[in-house]
């Protein structure tokens, strides 16, 4: 799966990245980005089963792909604007009417793996990588989950890529928005946050328009 997103998120942004930045960027681009991915790839833990197992998926091709946009000389800012608009080439691929479909299950099933994760934590059985989060069943249509200790926070500064946060803390406000939740949030560990305040909503919206900013939507 994970060398799956590298390679099909690569392909989605080729266009855009060849013409913002010309057909030479691309291809100093995408070999950089192969070395690192390959590079990482095998030393990146293997945490198992988690409430967050998808995410983490993603965390080698993050890294791989903030190293080689810093390898040619762009700023943090811009690098992570690039992957913000990548994981938008990405998810975008799926039609939206299906996205919006799945988004309830999706989130119905995601509240039952909180549970079962919190549970698990008590019990000790999580890798030492592994979330930790608070879990709170608000009502039928809410609820809210504080991360306590991230493990792609804890990925990123084992590869040197501390920078990345909290710019792919807002990827959920993409994939909330693109499949029909209601998502809020105020803090984040990634701005430097105690937790991060996480809450869901089966029926809601949210925006993403990261030209907006996310001061008060961490």
């Amino acid at each position: 799966m994970k060398k799956l997103i590298f390679g099909f998120t690569m392909a989605r942004s080729r266009s855009f990245i060849r013409e913002k930045y010309g057909s030479e960027f691309w291809k100093s681009f995408r070999t950089l980005a192969k070395m690192h991915f390959n590079n990482i790839l095998p030393k990146v833990p293997d945490i198992g089963y988690s409430i967050f197992s998808f995410n983490y998926k993603f965390g080698a091709s993050y890294i791989a792909w903030y190293k080689s946009f810093f390898d040619l000389g762009l700023s943090q800012d811009e690098a992570i604007e690039n992957i913000w608009k990548m994981n938008e080439k990405m998810v975008t691929a799926i039609p939206s009417p299906l996205m919006h479909s799945s988004g309830k299950a999706y989130i119905n099933s995601f509240r039952k793996k909180a549970k079962r994760h919190e549970e698990r934590q008590k019990r000790g059985e999580l890798h030492p990588y592994d979330w930790k989060v608070v879990f709170r069943d608000i009502d039928k249509n809410t609820f809210e989950i504080d991360i306590i200790e991230c493990a792609m926070k804890k990925l990123a500064h084992d590869f040197n890529a501390d920078g990345l946060l909290p710019g792919i803390c807002r990827m959920d406000y993409l994939f909330s928005s693109v499949m029909g939740n209601g998502f809020t949030r105020t803090k984040t560990l990634g701005d430097g946050d105690d937790c991060c305040n996480c809450r869901y909503e089966l029926e809601g919206s949210c925006e993403w328009a990261p030209e907006n900013g996310f001061i008060y939507r961490k």
